[in-house]
């Protein structure tokens, strides 16, 4: 009925969550092995995960084309994982991918840094100084992923439907709070335009997936949208022809689609 996205601080109980949520509704939890095992399947390099798994790229990482190509591999294994409906799914920018996605809801798991640094000290035998430092580390890298990879700031609760504080609430009380918004929230219209939404992005992403890695073209920042059954490239590059080439391709992988660039062309822009 719904796709469920999960945002976690660490130490907030975001995997504690997701499994009771998942068992209370019957619904398939999409742990972080399982992203990042598909990621890898897809073809991206296990070597180089450790530089943009949830975390912000360096200088120079953020500027090759690696760095594209892990959202392209993790924006399409996040909707692969969301076309199978009843899911959660943790981490990684979900909530970013599934923004407008009517049967959506997202929620954003936090507690007090007493509260994380306990859970810590508990779980790992830590003292202050490393749980700290833990906490200090998760929360630079997470916040740098998201804004390096979907320009927002994860801080900001407006992105979500709830944000609960899993120090005042129990695991199983954060579970009932979820599943009820999941009850109250989506109805069958908010699912079937959903599930519509979600086939209409994963249609997108293997496109620009396709021109990336099958054809190489030279189109940074490349991604797709499709609006009343017009598929829009979007991009930077600086050839027209590369444009028109990659418009072609479009048009003899999804027949029945009108194809439209917006691909903005600057011809001293660098490629790296």
């Amino acid at each position: 009925m719904a796709i469920i996205t999960l945002s976690r601080q660490v130490a907030a109980h975001g995997d504690e969550v997701a499994d009771a949520l998942s068992k209370k509704l019957g619904y398939t939890f999409i742990t972080r092995k399982d992203i990042e095992k598909r990621i890898i399947n897809l073809g991206f390099p296990e070597s180089k995960l450790p530089k943009y798994d949830e975390r912000k790229p360096g200088f120079f990482a953020s500027l090759t084309k690696v760095r594209d190509e892990y959202l392209n591999y993790a924006q399409y294994a996040i909707l692969e994982a969301a076309e199978k409906k009843n899911v959660i799914i943790i981490g990684r920018g979900a909530f970013c991918v599934m923004q407008n996605v009517p049967n959506n809801i997202s929620v954003r798991l936090v507690a007090d840094e007493k509260v994380r640094i306990q859970r810590l000290k508990e779980e790992f035998d830590w003292d202050n100084k490393k749980a700290m430092q833990r906490i200090e580390e998760s929360d630079a890298n997470r916040a740098g992923f998201h804004s390096s990879f979907y320009n927002v700031n994860i801080e900001d609760n407006s992105l979500y439907h709830a944000v609960l504080n899993t120090g005042l609430f129990s695991i199983e009380e954060c579970a009932d709070l979820i599943a009820k918004m999941v009850k109250d929230k989506v109805n069958e219209k908010q699912e079937e335009e959903g599930n519509k939404m979600i086939g209409e992005l994963l249609k997108a992403q293997t496109i620009v997936n396709k021109l990336h890695f099958d054809y190489h073209l030279g189109i940074e920042f490349m991604h797709a949208t499709i609006e009343d059954n017009t598929v829009i490239l979007h991009g930077v590059s600086d050839s027209p022809a590369i444009v028109e080439q990659a418009l072609q391709i479009i048009k003899s992988e999804m027949t029945g689609y009108e194809v439209k660039s917006a691909v903005s062309i600057v011809h001293d822009f660098k490629q790296y």
